[in-house]
């Protein structure tokens, strides 16, 4: 582990990973629950472009900018000292070219992001691979894809059938081939999420993909029970039972590292 007060790094991230110690990312969006989120151990602060649905009021991630994206990195690194950060790149920011795309990476770097997440799959490898020579870690982020909801039809599970798990397979290999140091696999069957994380070499974070996999991740207001709107499947309320938001997410991480959450109930 880093040194107290220290940040982690990509090489506690592999530490992690090679010891099969469940990785606990939430989303962020200010400094208040940043603090939170560090006190309570949670490892990974995720500043995601779903602030667009639980701050702004919007019904898709598509509205964001890379503006605000900044905005709220900068904020989440100023309330935190311990979690590593790693903020989405919106809409628009990460498709138009690898070039485009590391130069809106490297302005969230400049931020506090030691990480920068895209939507995609094979089709995003080379942009992976341009970022990494560079020196930007990239997360990649595959199954239900916000921004592409409409070309998906809809917030639906992904690779139910056997050509969209091979595509979903498919798409994992070429991103951690291309550099990729983690992925997120949202919306997918548990037994493909098994079976992709068995079949590559970083770490895989789960939301709404089952327990066998690296890590979890959920969006903070959906686990607080205080987003407006029907729950996915695969959220869970931690203040039930809890007195505090602190005690809230202090449970999240526990039930992570023990691999209580997620329960066979909260599984595609």
């Amino acid at each position: 582990m880093s040194p107290h007060n220290s940040r982690l790094t990509l090489t506690d991230l592999a530490r992690l990973y090679r010891s099969k110690e469940k990785i606990v990312m939430l989303t962020c969006y200010d400094a208040s629950f940043a603090a939170i989120m560090d006190a309570a151990g949670v490892e990974m602060l995720l500043v995601g472009d779903s602030l667009g649905n639980v701050v702004q009021g919007e019904d898709s991630t598509l509205p964001v900018t890379l503006e605000q994206m900044i905005y709220h990195t900068a904020a989440v690194k100023r309330g935190s000292s311990r979690a590593m950060i790693v903020s989405d790149m919106p809409f628009g920011t990460s498709q138009s070219g690898p070039e485009d795309a590391f130069r809106n990476a490297a302005r969230l770097m400049s931020a506090g992001a030691q990480m920068v997440k895209l939507e995609g799959g094979e089709e995003m490898a080379e942009t992976v691979e341009f970022l990494v020579r560079r020196g930007i870690p990239v997360c990649g982020h595959i199954g239900l894809t916000p921004q592409s909801v409409h070309q998906l039809g809809g917030f639906r599970v992904q690779g139910k059938d056997e050509v969209g798990a091979e595509k979903l397979s498919a798409d994992a290999k070429s991103l951690a081939e291309a550099g990729a140091c983690m992925i997120v696999l949202e919306a997918m069957p548990g037994a493909l999420s098994t079976r992709i994380t068995s079949e590559i070499s970083v770490p895989t974070i789960g939301i709404g993909a089952g327990g066998d996999v690296s890590g979890q991740v959920l969006v903070v207001y959906d686990m607080l029970d205080i987003s407006s709107g029907k729950k996915p499947r695969f959220v869970k309320n931690f203040m039930f039972g809890a007195d505090s938001v602190q005690a809230a997410v202090a449970a999240y991480v526990r039930e992570v590292k023990a691999g209580a959450f997620p329960a066979a109930e909260h599984t595609y």
